[in-house]
């Protein structure tokens, strides 16, 4: 059990029965009354983020999700197939509990999914990605001057900027948090 004192960014907790991880946490005290906590917390089943506060008293207990080290197979329709790299169970998720993540994985990438209870919650994508360009503008001699970028759109369907000097086919690497070009990889 712990309490809102020893919150940290990631934690997971259950409340009211329920999985939620920590996005945010700040204490807060009125006078000479309760030591409070407000939090922002976010929904491990439904994605839904909402802001509570917590008295210094309140305890809860703390969840364990496990990290599975699958492989994405390939997608049908609104399911994206997983497979369990130690079993090879194959694992269908929704879009829903993907999010994001299709717009960085491509078929036979390793990635982790998050389990809870035996459930699938989501999985948990690397830092960076390595991905390939398909479409962009050609970069011509002198286009560096100015700084900048340009769109490209890249393999898995992602459109971002990129420095002028990526040309079509190039791979490059992409910051997974923010989807941002990082490098050439």
């Amino acid at each position: 059990m712990v309490g809102p004192n020893e919150f940290r960014n990631g934690m997971t907790i259950e409340w009211e029965g329920e999985p939620y991880v920590v996005l945010q946490y700040q204490q807060s005290q009125l006078g000479r009354g309760d030591t409070f906590f407000r939090t922002k917390l976010k929904h491990l089943r439904s994605g839904a983020i909402i802001e509570q506060k917590f008295r210094d008293k309140d305890r809860f207990p703390r969840v364990r999700i496990e990290r599975v080290p699958m492989q994405y197979l390939y997608s049908d329709g609104d399911r994206h197939f997983f497979m369990d790299s130690q079993t090879y169970d194959q694992l269908p998720l929704s879009e829903e509990q993907l999010g994001d993540a299709l717009q960085y994985v491509k078929e036979n990438t390793p990635i982790e999914v998050l389990m809870y209870e035996g459930s699938p919650l989501g999985v948990e994508l690397p830092t960076t990605v390595d991905l390939r360009v398909t479409q962009t503008a050609p970069g011509f001699r002198g286009d560096t001057a100015a700084g900048g970028g340009k769109p490209a759109t890249l393999e898995t369907g992602l459109t971002l900027q990129v420095p002028f000097f990526i040309n079509q086919g190039d791979l490059i690497r992409v910051d997974t948090r923010n989807g941002a070009y990082v490098e050439r990889a």
